[in-house]
């Protein structure tokens, strides 16, 4: 395999910036997301000790009505990183009551859009976009019908893979999309007990571990890299102050690898990490500052209490 066009890519170059800078080594969380690390990702979904996306999904079913009455008129639907959809099948059948559904899912994974398509395609017109979040939203935005007003939808708890002001830049810049009036169901992971956190992000069967260690594997399979998979362990942490677990790859041994697609050599200490996804967490009061921040009003909140877990209506103001 040839790998000397390699640094135009933005994969490899961010690998060779992650995995050689002093200090906490790290690789943006967005690359656990290839073929097999999204279908793992699906199988952590269904595990006992991950009650993010069910309590997600408890608090659409449950208030999809209510939020269909909230936001009255013509109404077209976005959604950032939509995946297949499964979770919006609910929003989009109670819009289906009161008109034609209009549904515009963005995501950069072509074969999760087809998925989506196919699964929602039977409730009304479904126009997929495979792009970036705000590049796919820009160009809803455009071409949606004058007087009609725009749903965007970020569920899930991808927020939080945002640093603070990383997230405050994000939503000010969806703001920055929308018109007066226009509205954002943001979902949002709240602050709960330490054991049950850490049980989600390092589950006793090894799944999350898989999951973690397949990054690895994707630069192995993708940059030409000589990663030993068994020289890694999956490691989860909880940061009071920061009110965030993070998810970390744990060198078991001193040791080099060699990334040909990057260029460049990562060197690692016995105990050493890659710090690969970090998870805030929020406390209910703390989303309407956020929003506010962001040119945001908080208009209602919705709280799963099984699995303390958030769905925020925030207006355009």
């Amino acid at each position: 395999m040839m790998f000397a066009q390699a640094l135009d890519n933005e994969f490899a170059r961010e690998v060779r910036a992650g995995l050689s800078r002093s200090g906490q080594k790290t690789l943006p969380c967005r690359y656990l997301y290839d073929e097999i690390g999204s279908t793992l990702f699906e199988a952590i979904t269904h595990l006992p000790e991950y009650g993010l996306s069910r309590a997600d999904a408890r608090v659409i079913h449950k208030h999809a009505g209510t939020l269909m009455t909230r936001l009255p008129g013509r109404l077209a639907v976005a959604e950032l990183g939509s995946g297949t959809g499964n979770k919006t099948y609910a929003i989009l059948e109670r819009l289906r009551q009161r008109q034609a559904v209009t549904y515009y899912p963005i995501d950069v994974s072509p074969s999760a859009l087809a998925l989506c398509v196919q699964c929602l395609g039977p409730l009304g017109q479904v126009v997929p976009f495979e792009s970036s979040y705000l590049e796919g939203l820009r160009a809803v935005a455009a071409r949606r019908a004058a007087g009609e007003t725009l749903l965007v939808l970020f569920l899930g708890s991808t927020i939080g893979n945002f640093g603070p002001e990383a997230a405050l830049e994000f939503l000010y810049a969806v703001r920055l999309c929308l018109r007066p009036g226009d509205a954002l169901l943001l979902g949002t992971d709240l602050v709960k007990p330490v054991e049950q956190l850490l049980a989600a992000y390092d589950d006793p069967t090894g799944v999350t571990a898989a999951f973690n260690l397949n990054l690895l594997g994707r630069i192995n399979r993708e940059l030409g890299a000589d990663f030993d998979l068994r020289q890694f362990e999956h490691v989860a942490r909880y940061d009071d102050a920061l009110q965030r677990v993070e998810m970390h790859l744990r060198s078991r041994i001193s040791q080099s690898v060699r990334i040909s697609g990057a260029e460049t050599i990562a060197d690692f200490a016995a105990g050493e990490t890659i710090c690969t996804e970090a998870s805030h967490k929020f406390r209910p009061e703390q989303i309407g500052g956020m929003a506010r921040a962001a040119g945001f009003r908080l208009a209602e909140q919705w709280i799963d209490c099984a699995w303390p877990f958030a769905e925020n209506l925030l207006t355009a103001a």
